[in-house]
């Protein structure tokens, strides 16, 4: 059911304002959110971006957008379900709106020259970021780009998200990228075999949507592309060479050990609060 638009107060201290979208819903059940999703706004300014979150003939919205000066809108609250990932899929869950938080990160993207995105926006991010898993229970590996979700049809927020920085500062995933050295097996667009389908499954065990087929096919290279764009943005080409495979390997290691550390983060906080 569409919303009308109503006022609320910021749910983050880095709010610098609330900006109500009519675009909204119950979640699933009720549940809370246990994922957030990163985009960027993909459009030429970030006027124009915000008024279509909150414009009701466009039937998206996202909860927050986060400016290139790094000023934070709100545009739904967190207990909402915004219309930010569309047809999308991570670890079996389908209805991905349901699940998560969406964050609009203000940046043209690809279609137009894709800048890099400042330190104060990412700052912005960060902090954001940080308050949104004190409130609610999310485990770093469900600290997602929309491109994870939906590989065959976006690549937001690319590979110049510094993921890296996030992950620094106690937000997401994240493993030192394997060198890329040009030992090991190569697999690209056709090849079949053993290794595809370890190669799949491995990404199908992470959380990605694909089909354990033990053929490379289109839809394969699209997942394999965008875990370069989070994982290993150093090369982004669909092709899973040696240093793709060792970093999902090692992130697929240190994915139970995330968790730990996350909940005794969430427990300080907690005492410290």
């Amino acid at each position: 059911m569409i919303m009308l638009r109503r006022e609320f107060p910021a749910e983050s201290c880095v709010v610098a304002e609330v900006r109500p979208s009519p675009n909204h819903g119950e979640r699933k059940g009720n549940q809370r959110p246990d994922m957030i999703l990163l985009h960027y706004t993909g459009m030429q300014d970030a006027r124009g971006a915000l008024e279509r979150l909150c414009s009701l003939g466009s039937e998206v919205s996202a909860h927050y957008l986060v400016l290139e000066d790094g000023r934070v809108i709100q545009m739904v609250q967190e207990s909402r379900r915004a219309w930010h990932a569309g047809a999308a899929f991570w670890a079996g869950e389908t209805d991905i709106n349901s699940c998560s938080i969406g964050i609009e990160v203000a940046n043209p993207g690809h279609d137009y020259s894709y800048p890099d995105f400042p330190p104060r926006q990412i700052a912005a991010v960060t902090a954001l970021c940080r308050g949104i898993q004190t409130r609610n229970t999310i485990a770093p590996v469900r600290v997602l780009a929309h491109s994870d979700v939906a590989p065959s049809r976006k690549q937001d927020p690319g590979e110049k998200f510094p993921w890296r920085t996030l992950w620094d500062s106690g937000v997401g995933h994240w493993v030192t990228p394997a060198p890329i050295t040009g030992e090991g097996a190569v697999l690209s667009l056709g090849d079949r075999g053993d290794a595809v389908t370890e190669m799949q499954d491995a990404l199908a065990k992470y959380g990605y949507g694909i089909a354990v087929s033990g053929t490379f096919d289109s839809a394969t290279h699209d997942v394999v592309k965008a875990f370069q764009r989070h994982f290993r943005p150093e090369r982004v080409d669909g092709v899973s060479d040696h240093s793709t495979r060792i970093t999902l390997r090692d992130l697929i290691a240190q994915r139970g050990r995330a968790r730990t550390v996350a909940a005794r983060a969430r427990d300080f906080a907690r005492l410290a609060s």
